[in-house]
């Protein structure tokens, strides 16, 4: 008889954006003629830069000449763009890295969902709440959690609060842990993390011997630079730290693919007898098993960010969701919504109005201002009460929402 993986059988209902998605489908059915806006999921939706484009057609037009066509290339990513990010990202803030320390792969949301298999099942994790969906749900169908609660928290999985009063950035636990998920600039709540909070949560790791997830994909979104666009920008992170980042919303790659993960060699992990193991070979093995390496022309067209021209296209195209990001926060001023974020990260966080619950005000915005955003509660039980804005659209429908949203 073949079984199934029952951890699967744990997951609250289905995967947050797919209700999203399956709510306003119905909504459109029935009401053929609302003009619904889209401020929920955060995908992108000026088109790739020119500069982008540019580099995308000479990967292709080598790919159609016997003498530059690419078969299979490095699971690791070609070096071309390897030490374009490190020569980009990295060390203009003074972070030096071997090109066998980074990892081009089709997704941050893969990678921080793949990372989690090569470390042991025993292992305790800690999650802020509210958070991505993914860092939860994949550590559940691997068996590393118990049952969910009546709120959706899960056994053995060590939650921590994310509130105004610690503004959504929360310091390390009391007790070890060994797994610890942090995502700054944060989805969804906007926040940033200050270099004072990262050091001790560095210092945190060191201590226990644990290992930092750190997803940075809207680090190009920091305007204020004191604050860290990399966790390796704090004194001995790299002994406990991988990094995520993405080509996906500063390039508009979400549909294009392609992002890095960063594993540098001295970061540890250890046998059950207590002696160390380097996890980037360990990252490296899984990755030439299970990954067989991000094509060729979209790997030329992300090294096109880091060209003049790139960089100038990128550039604008961040200003303009930053613009819509203070667009929808001054309008949820005006009508006399608390908020939180869109300053140094994109996603404008809200407090759900009049006593709602988050899929309350959910239904309230579709049915009321055609309007889609996401509800907190989708990001976990400390996300109750609240809702995401998403910046990622096109600026007059951002503006006609926020027009839809004061007049309620």
């Amino acid at each position: 008889m073949i079984t199934i993986n029952e951890h699967y059988l744990k997951l609250k209902a289905g995967y947050l954006f797919p209700e999203i998605a399956r709510r306003t489908a119905a909504f459109a059915r029935a009401h053929p003629d609302a003009r619904i806006i889209r401020l929920g999921i955060g995908d992108v939706t000026l088109p790739l830069p020119p500069a982008v484009i540019e580099a995308f057609h000479r990967g292709v037009e080598d790919m159609a000449d016997a003498k530059t066509f690419r078969g299979y290339g490095p699971e690791q990513g070609y070096e071309f763009l390897i030490q374009a990010v490190i020569a980009n990202e990295f060390q203009p803030r003074g972070v030096e890295l071997g090109d066998d320390e980074v990892f081009i792969s089709d997704g941050s949301k893969c990678d921080s969902a793949n990372i989690q298999e090569i470390f042991g099942l025993d292992n305790t994790i800690a999650i802020c709440d509210p958070v991505y969906p993914v860092y939860v749900d994949t550590n559940v169908m691997a068996g590393r959690t118990g049952a969910a609660d009546e709120r959706g928290c899960y056994d053995k999985i060590v939650y921590l609060p994310c509130t105004p009063q610690n503004h959504f950035a929360p310091a390390p636990p009391a007790k070890p842990v060994d797994l610890i998920y942090l995502c700054y600039p944060n989805n969804p709540t906007g926040a940033v993390a200050g270099r004072e909070l990262l050091t001790k949560w560095v210092d945190y790791a060191l201590e226990h011997r644990a290992i930092i997830l750190y997803d940075a994909a809207y680090e190009a979104f920091i305007r204020d630079e004191t604050i860290p666009h990399s966790i390796y920008e704090i004194p001995r992170a790299r002994e406990v730290a991988i990094e995520f980042r993405s080509f996906s919303k500063s390039a508009g790659f979400t549909g294009t693919r392609c992002a890095l993960t960063v594993v540098p060699r001295k970061v540890k992990a250890y046998t059950k007898s207590g002696a160390p193991v380097e996890v980037n070979a360990i990252w490296n093995r899984r990755q030439t098993t299970k990954f067989n390496g991000v094509s060729y022309p979209v790997q030329c067209a992300a090294a096109a960010v880091y060209t003049d021209a790139g960089r100038r296209q990128v550039r604008e195209r961040i200003d303009y969701y930053m613009e819509n990001a203070r667009i929808i926060r001054d309008g949820l001023t005006a009508a006399g919504y608390s908020h939180y974020g869109g300053e140094n990260a994109p996603y404008v966080w809200c407090r759900t109005p009049d006593g709602l619950d988050s899929w309350q005000f959910f239904d309230l915005l579709l049915e009321k201002a055609h309007v889609v955003g996401t509800p907190g509660a989708g990001f976990g039980a400390a996300g109750e009460g609240f809702f995401r804005f998403s910046p990622f659209g096109d600026r007059d429908n951002i503006q006609t929402a926020v027009d839809r949203i004061g007049n309620l």
